[in-house]
């Protein structure tokens, strides 16, 4: 386990998203399509080509999740999915804060799943003729290190090159938790660091890409980020209950998160996640939401055919290959067939994902127990389990 003491290491808090996809790469079936197959009978959904009793189903994935909390020692679990437009499962397991059980809607902090969100204004902003993604960061901001090469869809890619302030070496998160940073802050961290290459000419995964970006959007739109956010996603889905915050408040009820991560298990939900991601994109959610989301960001239901395209596309040389048949797209990592987002903060765990040949989506979050391993997240060894089984193909390997 990453304690304060290590400062020279990147905490499990401060994990790279994308990295935790990598994670899971290599244990995720590639997809087997689902065009072709024959309707399905009321109560029936198909898996694998074959239809199957909804309840069968619910039951599997209820068995997967329940050894998931006990083997992975979690505190709760909550799990949707649905196949089409059939709900097979939407659950809660385990307890929220001692005494008081986890219910599907309980609200927690979306994290990186915000970048899918990013991604979207971007590109509709685009479509909207209000920037393009060629468009070179020194239009707003001259002064920033390699600004007249490095292009808006550089940041959104995470290829600009800019290092990460996320280093335990240099933003001293354990030492006060609930602090309040700014951007401003922030990206003048990373800008104390060395570029991890010249622009475009490798991936390197860092929070200062959307931090920046997210200044850049409100400029061009003269309005906050939180406020493109809901023109463009929240309200168009009518994602009521997904927020952006300033503060670490999250709207009751709530999933409370715990961790070890400074060396002694703690209830760590309202610790202050402004570090995280661009100001405006800082969120929180709740499980039907989540879902909502991963089959609107993995279907492109908000975007042209050609914003959808460029937003699972693997880009140019290879730069954003991850592992075999994964690459991180703008804000959303494909794993075979999958569109997926990870987030992770401070004890809460999530993927929300979509696998368009099956037309499955799938809601995910976890809070760690006293007692969770550091890896594999419980996420990643979750989803693993439940893409082996929804869309069959190799084993896992992950179930013993």
């Amino acid at each position: 386990m990453s304690t304060f003491a290590e400062t020279g290491r990147t905490s499990r808090l401060a994990r790279s998203v994308a990295m935790g996809a990598v994670l899971l790469a290599v244990a995720v079936s590639p997809a087997i399509a689902a065009s072709g197959e024959r309707a399905c009978g009321s109560g029936e959904a198909p898996i694998g080509g074959n239809c199957r009793p909804v309840a069968e189903i619910a039951d599997e994935v209820r068995a997967i999740v329940e050894e998931g909390v006990a083997d992975l020692a979690l505190s709760a679990a909550l799990i949707e999915v649905r196949i089409g437009d059939v709900e097979v499962i939407s659950e809660a397991f385990g307890t929220s804060m001692t005494g008081i059980p986890a219910t599907t809607d309980m609200h927690f902090r979306n994290g990186a799943v915000a970048i899918a969100y990013l991604s979207t204004v971007l590109l509709r902003m685009q479509e909207d003729g209000l920037l393009t993604l060629e468009d070179r960061l020194s239009k707003w901001f001259p002064d920033y290190p390699k600004a007249d090469e490095i292009t808006l869809e550089m940041l959104i890619t995470s290829t600009s090159g800019y290092a990460d302030y996320v280093n335990l070496d240099y933003l001293p998160l354990y030492e006060d938790p609930f602090r309040q940073f700014s951007p401003d802050d922030l990206i003048a961290i990373a800008f104390g660091r060395d570029m991890a290459c010249d622009p475009g000419r490798c991936f390197n995964y860092a929070h200062t890409n959307f931090v920046i970006l997210g200044e850049v959007l409100s400029q061009v739109a003269g309005e906050p980020l939180e406020a493109l956010i809901a023109d463009y996603v929240l309200e168009p889905l009518g994602l009521e209950n997904t927020r952006s915050e300033h503060t670490a408040v999250i709207q009751e009820p709530v999933l409370h998160a715990f961790t070890t991560e400074r060396g002694v298990f703690e209830d760590s939900t309202y610790w202050n996640p402004s570090w995280t991601l661009a100001r405006g994109a800082v969120m929180t959610t709740d499980l039907a939401d989540l879902m909502a989301s991963a089959i609107a960001i993995g279907t492109g239901s908000l975007l042209s055919n050609q914003s959808f395209a460029a937003l699972i596309a693997p880009g140019k040389d290879d730069i954003r290959q991850l592992a075999d048949g994964v690459h991180y797209g703008m804000g959303v990592v494909v794993v075979h067939r999958w569109i997926l987002q990870t987030p992770s903060f401070a004890g809460y765990a999530a993927t929300m994902a979509y696998h368009p040949d099956s037309n499955i989506a799938l809601g995910l979050v976890t809070t760690d127990g006293a007692g969770t391993p550091e890896a594999p997240r419980p996420t990643d060894a979750l989803f693993a389990e439940l893409s082996a089984y929804l869309v069959p193909g190799e084993e896992t390997g992950l179930r013993q």
